[in-house]
C-alpha cells in the first residue's frame, strides 16, 4: 500500500472540492437546510463521486492494517486536506457489524476533524443505528478505540476517548 500515491490523489481532491467545500452557507434564508438537503453531494458536484471513495477506502484500508505509524500518517491526510475530509464518506445506509466497524474506522482516521462535537455526535448516531440492529456496539468500539489516537488536539478528550463514550446511549430520534 503506498501511502505517497493516496496522499497525492487525495491533495488533488481536495483542490477540486475546495471550492465547494468553502461556499458560504446563508443560514439567514430560512429554506437553507431544505437547499442543502437537495444540493447534489459535494462529491457528485465535483465530478470525483468514484475516485473520492476509492481514495476514502484506500486510506481506510491502510488505517485499518497498518501500525501505528501507518495510522498517524493516514491522520495527517485527513488533517492536511481539510476539503477532502469534509466531503469523502461512507455510505449514509448500513446494516453489517463490517460496516459499523468501518464507520467507526472512519471518525477515528478522521482524528476529531474540524470540531469534535460533531465526531461525538457521529459516534453516538453510528452506535444507535447499530443498537437498533442488533450489533453488540462493545467489542467494536474496544477494537477501534485500541487503534485510535489518544491526543486531546481541542480540549474534549481523545479520540480514544470519545469513542469509548459510545457506550452512552441517547436518544437520537
Amino acid at each position: 500500500m503506498n501511502l505517497a500515491s493516496i496522499r497525492a490523489d487525495v491533495a488533488v481532491l481536495d483542490e477540486l472540492l475546495r471550492e465547494i467545500a468553502q461556499r458560504p452557507v446563508d443560514v439567514r434564508d430560512p429554506d437553507w437546510q431544505a437547499n442543502l438537503r437537495r444540493a447534489p453531494a459535494p462529491v457528485e458536484e465535483a465530478g470525483v463521486a468514484a475516485e473520492a471513495a476509492a481514495a476514502l477506502e484506500a486510506l481506510l484500508d491502510a488505517y485499518e492494517k497498518g501500525g501505528p505509524s501507518i495510522r498517524e500518517e493516514v491522520r495527517a491526510v485527513f488533517r492536511d486536506f481539510p476539503s477532502f475530509r469534509w466531503a469523502a464518506h461512507l455510505p449514509a445506509e448500513w446494516e453489517s457489524v463490517a460496516e459499523f466497524r468501518r464507520g467507526l474506522m472512519h471518525v477515528s482516521a478522521m482524528d476529531q476533524g474540524d470540531d469534535p462535537r460533531d465526531q461525538l455526535m457521529r459516534i453516538w448516531w453510528l452506535c444507535h443505528r447499530a443498537r437498533s440492529r442488533g450489533i453488540d456496539v462493545e467489542p467494536v468500539l474496544r477494537e477501534v478505540a485500541d487503534l485510535s489516537s489518544d491526543v486531546d488536539r481541542y480540549g474534549f478528550g481523545s479520540v480514544r476517548t470519545r469513542i469509548m463514550r459510545g457506550l452512552e446511549i441517547h436518544d437520537l430520534g
